[in-house]
């Protein structure tokens, strides 16, 4: 069995963890990134058995790494801790980065009404647009669910501590011959408030700092 380390970034996310980690499949560990939450949330994900690092740096980007610098196994998975996503898809990424694949990315398909608000699908389409022409990818979706292989990871050297990250991920592994791929995972409504794509003030925020990261890095 292969041993994971998936990065859980979180921020009073203390409703939707217990349905997240009840379902981390078998050699999977999750590592809880806590980002400043006030809900209770450290103290329930270690209830249900996570690894939590606190990072008191806000941002995602600064969650996100933290907990790429604290994983330990050959592969290391990335998903949102709001229940959105099912981390019994993990392994079908995995297994795609066991076989070959570099950076492999979950395209999310919405199961149910307000999965995915509008404003939030097209701020990710219009993104996933631009960076394919800089990037010479193929990609539909900026999927926030991912796994790769750490060394890879690390070896990218990934600057920004904001909403930026997911998308310099892509874009210096791009840059870097690393194969970039997605596979289709489902997405639920997420359990709680939603601090960026649940709003399309979050939306445009986390639009900008993508577009400052399209902007330095070039391919």
């Amino acid at each position: 069995m292969t041993a994971v380390d998936v990065v859980l970034p979180c921020l009073d996310e203390a409703e939707a963890l217990p349905w997240v980690l009840s379902r981390m499949p078998d050699g999977y560990r999750p590592l809880v990134i806590d980002n400043g939450s006030a809900d209770g949330s450290a103290g329930i994900a270690r209830e249900h058995g996570a690894l939590v690092v606190a990072e008191p740096r806000r941002g995602f980007g600064a969650a996100c790494h933290t907990g790429l610098m604290t994983a330990e196994t050959e592969i290391v998975c990335f998903m949102d801790a709001d229940a959105s996503l099912d981390p019994r898809e993990l392994p079908r990424l995995v297994e795609i980065v066991e076989a070959g694949g570099g950076l492999v990315l979950g395209r999310r398909r919405p199961t149910a009404r307000g999965a995915w608000p509008p404003h939030a699908r097209l701020g990710n389409a219009v993104l996933a647009r631009s960076l394919n022409r800089r990037a010479g990818t193929a990609l539909r979706d900026l999927g926030p669910m991912r796994a790769a292989r750490r060394d890879d990871l690390v070896a990218l050297d990934i600057a920004d501590r904001r909403f930026g990250y997911p998308l310099e991920m892509v874009m210096r592994a791009a840059r870097s011959g690393l194969p970039v791929a997605e596979i289709e995972v489902g997405y639920r409504p997420r359990v709680g408030r939603s601090k960026v794509t649940g709003t399309a003030r979050g939306t445009l925020r986390a639009v900008r700092d993508m577009r400052r990261v399209l902007a330095e890095v070039t391919p």
